[in-house]
C-alpha cells in the first residue's frame, strides 16, 4: 500500500511517540479514540495479510475532518483488521454506531415479507425508490490494500458469478477498462456509472489504486438491480425504481442478493459475515447490514419548518441532496434514509424508512393546508 508507511521497516527504530501522527486539528472518530498508549501497543502487530495500524489510520491522518458531518477516519483492509486492531476500531465503532459495544451481537433479517406496508407511499411526493448494500468475499483482501491479482480474482469471480443469473436477474457486466463510448454515454445517462474517486478519504485509503483495472459494472436487462465490483467494497448491490414502492425494491433486493450469494457459495467463496459486526466492509461506518435505504421525496414545505430535522433525528432518519452527499436539495426534492447500519436488522431499517415517510409526507399535507404539525412530531425511537 503506497500511501501509508506501513513498509518502511526502519520506523521501528523510532519511539511510538516519535512516530505518533499529528492529531491535533482533527475533527474525524480515530482521531478522537486514539491515544498514544494505544498507537504504542497496536503499532508494531499486523494482520495475516499485512496491513498494519499506519494502513488502517492514515485517510483519517491525511484528511483533518469534515466541517459537516464527522468522518470515520480508519478502514479495514482485511476481515482480520476489526480483530488485530480492536483496540482502536472497537471505540470507533461504539462512537460511530450509538454505543454499539464489543460484546453486543448484530441482528440480521433479509425476509422481505415481514416488512409491513411499504407499496402504500404516495407517488405523487415519493419519485424514487432504492436500497443499496455492500459485501465482502472471504479470503481476499479489501480494496485499500487488495493486490492487483486479488483485484482481478474478484471481478472475475463477480463477473462469472452474475453471467449465471437468469430471469429477472438477467443482465450484462461491463468492465470499465473495456467500455465503449456509447456503453459510457448510456451508463452516465441512467446514473449508474461510479467514476475514478475524487474524494480524498478514498484517495488516501488507496481504493483507486491502478485505476479502472479490475473495477466494473453490472446491471439487470430491466434496470433495476445493479452491482458495482471492486469500487470502495468488493461489491455494492443496488435494487431502485422509479416511483414508492419500497416493498417490491426491497423483495429485489433481498431476492437477488441470496442468488448472488449462493452463486458464490457453489464457488466456494462466503460472505464476510460474524455474529458481532454482521456484514464486514471496508469502512467501519458500514458495518452491520452495510444497508442505505433512500427515497427521493417531495418536501417544500416541511423541509423550510424549524424542526425538520428533529423530526427525523427522532425517527433515526438522515436527509441529503439528490446529488448525493453534501449536494443542496432542488425544488424541494430530498434524498431520506435510514441513520443507522448497525445493530438493527435490514427488515427494521427499512421499516423505519417506510413508516418515516409516510408521517413526513402527511406532515408536508398538512403544511399545504397551512395547518401546524406539532401535534404529528414523533417521539425519539
Amino acid at each position: 500500500m503506497p500511501f501509508g508507511n506501513s513498509h518502511n521497516l526502519l520506523k521501528m527504530k523510532f519511539t511510538p511517540k516519535e512516530e505518533f501522527p499529528d492529531l491535533d486539528k482533527h475533527n474525524n472518530y480515530m482521531a478522537k479514540v486514539l491515544t498514544p498508549e494505544i498507537y504504542s501497543k497496536l503499532r508494531d502487530k499486523q494482520t495475516p495479510s499485512g496491513f498494519t495500524l499506519d494502513d488502517a489510520i492514515q485517510t483519517g491522518v491525511d484528511n483533518p475532518g469534515h466541517p459537516f458531518i464527522m468522518t470515520v477516519g480508519c478502514v479495514a483492509g482485511d476481515e482480520e483488521t476489526y480483530e488485530t486492531f480492536k483496540g482502536l476500531f472497537d471505540p470507533v465503532i461504539r462512537d460511530r454506531h450509538g454505543g454499539y459495544k464489543p460484546t453486543d451481537k448484530h441482528r440480521t433479517d433479509l425476509q422481505p415479507d415481514k416488512l409491513k406496508g411499504g407499496d402504500d407511499l404516495d407517488p405523487n411526493y415519493v419519485l424514487s425508490s432504492r436500497v443499496r448494500t455492500g459485501r465482502s468475499i472471504r479470503g481476499f483482501c479489501l480494496p485499500p490494500h487488495c493486490s492487483r491479482g486479488e483485484r482481478r480474482a474478484v471481478e472475475k469471480l463477480s463477473e462469472d458469478g452474475l453471467k449465471s443469473l437468469d430471469g429477472e436477474f438477467a443482465g450484462k457486466y461491463y468492465a470499465l477498462k473495456n467500455m465503449t463510448d456509447e456503453e459510457q454515454q448510456a451508463l452516465i445517462d441512467d446514473h449508474f456509472l461510479f467514476d475514478k474517486p475524487l474524494s480524498p478519504l478514498l484517495l488516501a485509503s488507496g481504493m483507486a489504486r491502478d485505476w479502472p483495472d479490475g473495477r466494473g459494472i453490472w446491471h439487470n436487462d430491466n434496470k433495476t438491480f445493479l452491482v458495482w465490483v471492486n469500487e470502495e467494497d468488493h461489491l455494492r448491490v443496488i435494487s431502485m425504481q422509479k416511483g414508492g414502492n419500497m416493498k417490491e425494491v426491497f423483495n429485489r433486493f433481498c431476492t437477488g442478493l441470496s442468488k448472488i450469494e449462493n452463486v458464490f457459495k457453489s464457488n466456494g467463496h462466503a460472505f464476510m459475515w460474524n455474529e458481532h459486526l454482521g456484514y464486514i466492509l471496508t469502512c467501519p461506518s458500514n458495518l452491520g447490514t452495510g444497508l442505505r435505504a433512500g427515497v427521493h421525496v417531495k418536501l417544500p414545505n416541511l423541509s423550510k419548518h424549524e424542526k425538520f430535522g428533529d423530526v427525523l433525528k427522532r425517527m433515526r432518519l438522515q436527509k441529503r441532496g439528490t446529488g448525493g452527499v453534501d449536494t443542496a436539495a432542488v425544488g424541494g426534492v430530498f434524498d431520506i434514509s435510514n441513520a443507522d447500519r448497525l445493530g438493527f436488522s435490514e427488515v427494521e431499517l427499512i421499516q423505519m424508512v417506510v413508516d418515516g415517510v409516510k408521517l413526513l409526507i402527511e406532515m408536508e399535507k398538512s403544511l399545504e393546508k397551512g395547518q401546524a404539525i406539532d401535534g404529528l412530531i414523533p417521539a425519539q425511537k
